[in-house]
């Protein structure tokens, strides 16, 4: 078995697949209306499926609020240029960051994902 990708719900695959490609350069190998999928030369890639009643997570969680199924780890080499970058991408920093080392951000559907350093 060889996982080939992981797969974001979202109500506009291209518009999220868009801010991805942006944000982590890799190109689209598959672009249809409900399902795109970008793919770096080596590796698995990341997929975005059409999700028209998805409700945005909530974090940090929250009882009784739509909870995070997953999250992202996206390891930079500079933690305030990667930070910079997301954020002119269309990425939010999160209000509540757990530790230092990490940035939370959120994507623009409001998937949650972390730049971090090694």
């Amino acid at each position: 078995m060889t996982l080939s990708a992981a797969v974001l719900e979202t109500p506009d695959p291209r518009a999220l697949a868009a801010f991805y490609r942006t944000l982590l350069g890799w190109p689209v190998v598959e672009d249809g209306p409900t399902w795109v999928m970008l793919r770096p030369e080596v590796g698995a890639g990341l997929s975005f499926q059409q999700a028209p009643d998805y409700v945005r997570p909530t974090w940090p969680t929250a009882d009784g609020a739509q909870q995070m199924m997953a999250h992202l780890d996206i390891r930079v080499d500079d933690l305030d240029v990667a930070v910079a970058y997301a954020v002119e991408s269309g990425a939010t920093v999160a209000e509540f960051q757990p530790q230092d080392g990490v940035r939370v951000c959120l994507d623009p559907d409001g998937h949650p994902f972390c730049l971090y350093m090694p």
